[in-house]
């Protein structure tokens, strides 16, 4: 009897493209089945949303952006955060969660921190917010050509958006739209420590 060792398992990695498109869309899928659990249950599950300067509230920071008002308010923020999602993992499945954590804290914090009392914000649209700014300023951190290139194209494209930062209608949180954004840049700046360290130091060798 003869006991495999394992040495021929297929050990191919997914391209990136593929599993950036796998996180995205199974996180997308998960928005829907949070909203259909919501539509099933007699249970309000959008009241886990951020409630500004309350304790109960601080949690909403954790849930708020999987939570929606109803099938329109999801729906409108599906296309957008496949999209925007889906270019962010492109540069690293860890590196693109890693901004992610540090936009949906940041949205959530702010948020929590500013807001008018008495609301609840709900909504992937800071999560959004934050893709969108993160993409656009990446390249001016990194100074790489593809990714200031990309951040043109994505500001070309979806640059009408940060109006959503302003005070608008009250039903639309402005608020975790721009500590959404304020979280991107963060995110940006955070994550491209390792390209600017690199570009002072090849700076500092060259000969004067």
């Amino acid at each position: 009897m003869t006991i495999p060792s394992g040495t021929g398992a297929d050990t191919r990695i997914r391209p990136i493209w593929q599993r950036a498109g796998l996180w995205i869309g199974g996180f997308v899928a998960m928005l829907y089945g949070v909203e259909a659990v919501d539509a099933v249950l007699p249970a309000d599950l959008d009241a886990a949303g951020v409630e500004p300067r309350t304790a109960d509230g601080l949690w909403g920071v954790l849930f708020a952006p999987i939570l929606h008002a109803d099938w329109a308010h999801l729906t409108a923020n599906t296309v957008p955060a496949l999209v925007l999602g889906f270019l962010v993992l492109l540069s690293g499945i860890g590196r693109g969660l890693a901004a992610t954590a540090i936009i949906w804290v940041v949205a959530g914090v702010g948020t929590w921190l500013i807001a008018g009392s008495g609301e609840t914000h709900i909504g992937a649209s800071s999560l959004i917010f934050g893709w969108l700014t993160y993409l656009i300023v990446r390249g001016v951190f990194t100074r790489k050509a593809g990714q200031i290139l990309l951040g043109v194209v994505v500001l070309f494209l979806y640059g009408g958006m940060l109006w959503g930062v302003l005070p608008s209608e009250p039903w639309i949180s402005w608020e975790g739209h721009f500590f959404g954004a304020v979280g991107g840049v963060l995110a940006a700046w955070a994550l491209s420590a390792d390209a600017r360290r690199a570009r002072r130091t090849t700076t500092s060798v060259m000969p004067r």
